[in-house]
């Protein structure tokens, strides 16, 4: 039996065992998945979606190197690969898969996603090669009338003082039906290597989007990732970055806008396994009518990880009564001499700030966009490729008018 045969057949019986989470348990306290788990959903049909319908989701014009996923399922048509340098391969090799099995492998979801994904793609960076020009792997959920689960994987592994830019998006498909992407992302970061990440979700008001990321930083690594939810009904987001190498530094950052009676779960996790290691952390949330939220993030400091540096802040903007959120930050240190710092603030928009805005002439809900556009433009002022930023404040700002 090969190794990812043996992998997924231990996923099943894992899931099988441990079957959908459920409020019992600590880490899902505050989200239900009876939604995702009371019918059963059959998988992704093999379709090919028009061009047309995904346009809006590319950044055609402004990134050549352009991968997509129906359904879990890699489009060649669709797909636009042309600025590659030599020591970047691109590929579908589920057996990489195996030989970075995840501590965490047993999560319920993420042994779902590993029973049933189809096609992993694995992007490879040979050691010390710059990739100067972004690569966007485009997830697209089309569930063609049905209830259907797109189970997707993505890895990709950097080499010693290399450095890319990786842009991991999510769509949906409008049409009849119900999708549930469940998504497994693996970072393995070698010494001294950079990579920049965005994830950006923008799935239908009526997906399911249940996702795990997984980071490996070794010494002197850098990752830094800006995380934007735009969609879905139900969104649950893992992220687990543990700092591996003396002198990493990991930087998570994340937007999430939900109206009417979606659910957007945040659960981070960095891990300062080695000394000198900072982290920096800022997660902000806009929510309408009767959405909810959840942020969990946790920072541990190991025994040996003195020098640590770990700071995280959570901030919510609530537009309506009915609108809530849990929050919780952890730490956990094991080490002396280090510096951690947590914070959060949740409330509505500055009467103050509207007054003064009024005053000047502004109408209120040009006063009220101006004050929200300010609260988002902390996260969205980090994605750092102008094409790329200029088509997601589009989406950001038309996602707010309808919240």
């Amino acid at each position: 039996m090969s190794a990812i045969a043996a992998l997924r057949e231990q996923a099943q019986s894992e899931f099988a065992r441990a079957g959908y989470p459920t409020t019992r348990e600590e880490e899902w306290k505050f989200t239900n998945v009876a939604p995702i788990a009371e019918a059963p959903f059959a998988p992704a049909p093999a379709v090919e979606p028009s061009r047309k319908a995904i346009e809006p989701f590319l950044f055609d014009g402004a990134v050549r190197n352009q991968l997509v996923i129906v359904n879990g399922r890699v489009s060649k048509a669709l797909s636009s690969i042309s600025a590659l340098p030599k020591g970047v391969t691109i590929d579908q090799s589920n057996d990489a898969i195996a030989a970075v099995k995840s501590a965490k492998s047993s999560l319920p979801f993420v042994a779902q996603n590993t029973a049933l994904f189809e096609q992993a793609v694995v992007i490879s960076v040979a050691p010390h090669t710059v990739v100067e020009e972004p690569v966007h792997i485009l997830f697209v959920n089309a569930p063609g009338g049905a209830r259907a689960i797109a189970a997707t994987r993505l890895l990709v592994a950097v080499g010693e003082h290399a450095q890319i830019t990786v842009i991991e998006s999510y769509a949906g498909v409008s049409g009849d039906g119900v999708g549930f992407t469940n998504a497994v992302t693996d970072f393995v970061v070698s010494a001294s290597a950079v990579v920049n990440h965005y994830k950006i979700q923008r799935e239908t008001a009526t997906a399911f989007h249940v996702a795990a990321t997984f980071v490996q930083l070794g010494r002197s690594a850098t990752f830094a990732s800006q995380s934007l939810t735009l969609g879905g009904k139900l969104v649950r987001n893992d992220v687990f970055a543990t700092l591996d190498g003396e002198g990493a530094e990991c930087t998570l950052n994340g937007l999430y806008l939900a109206g009417g009676d979606a659910l957007v779960d945040n659960h981070t996790s960095i891990d300062h396994a080695k000394a000198h290691c900072p982290s920096h952390e800022v997660y902000k949330g806009i929510l309408s009518g009767r959405a909810k939220a959840v942020f969990n993030g946790k920072i541990v400091v190991r025994q040996d990880a003195q020098k640590t540096d770990a700071k995280q802040t959570n901030k919510a903007l609530l537009l309506s009564d009915d609108a809530t959120i849990n929050t919780k930050p952890q730490l956990e240190i094991f080490a002396d001499d280090v510096k951690c710092t947590h914070g959060a603030a949740i409330g509505q928009l500055d009467d103050d700030a509207m007054f003064y805005l009024r005053a000047r002439g502004i109408a209120e809900r040009d006063a009220r966009d101006i004050l929200i556009h300010a609260f988002a433009g902390e996260i969205l002022d980090h994605i750092t490729i102008d094409a790329v930023r200029a088509k997601v404040e589009s989406a950001v700002f038309a996602k707010l008018e309808s919240l």
